[in-house]
């Protein structure tokens, strides 16, 4: 589901945005998907997931009122939903060092295949390994690297959409992600030499 896609009948918004106890509880059953979405590619551990996407959700509730356009209502609450994810991330502190002794056998053998090897990944099981061991490495990343390297690299989002939906300028964003590609280099390339 695109953001811009989610459809709010105006009268249904404008009723929530007057205080309407129902009318919320349909807007909250409406914007809830894109608002897990959100949230689930940014907070990777489970456990939290529905802790931010609540906080979410109270915040559109009770920020409601501020929403005015022209953007979609749906931007408009996935800029809530990423704020909110990297505020929660910044809080966390913790981005503990992944060594070679934290990976499965099978992400070690993972990191045993060349890059032109890697490119032959079609496997489901492979696929799987590959993504748990990207989210290990994005997770010692600060949170505003780790933001900006899943819109940007792993939704294929423009750095023009990134900079509507975090509120930071287009050049940050630029500077963040060429760092933050570099020190997951670094990361990867100690890591095989673990091995």
């Amino acid at each position: 589901m695109d953001d811009d896609a989610l459809t709010i009948p105006p009268s249904l918004l404008k009723a929530a945005q007057n205080g309407d106890e129902s009318a919320c509880s349909d807007l909250v059953v409406a914007v809830y998907p894109l608002i897990h979405r959100y949230v689930r590619r940014q907070i990777r551990r489970r456990d939290d997931v529905d802790d931010v996407v609540q906080e979410v959700i109270l915040k559109v509730i009770l920020k409601l009122g501020q929403y005015r356009g022209p953007q979609p209502f749906g931007h408009w609450v996935s800029r809530v939903a990423v704020t909110t994810s990297y505020d929660w991330l910044r809080k966390q502190r913790v981005r503990p060092a992944v060594t070679a002794a934290d990976l499965s056998d099978e992400e070690r053998a993972m990191l045993e295949k060349s890059p032109a090897d890697m490119g032959g990944i079609s496997g489901e099981v492979e696929l799987d390994l590959l993504a748990g061991l990207l989210d290990k490495l994005i997770a010692l990343l600060h949170p505003r690297e780790q933001v900006v390297i899943r819109l940007l690299d792993l939704e294929e989002r423009s750095v023009r959409e990134v900079s509507e939906l975090t509120g930071w300028s287009e050049s940050k964003i630029k500077v963040t992600a060429h760092r933050s590609r570099k020190k997951l280099s670094d990361h990867l390339n100690q890591l095989e030499s673990q091995r």
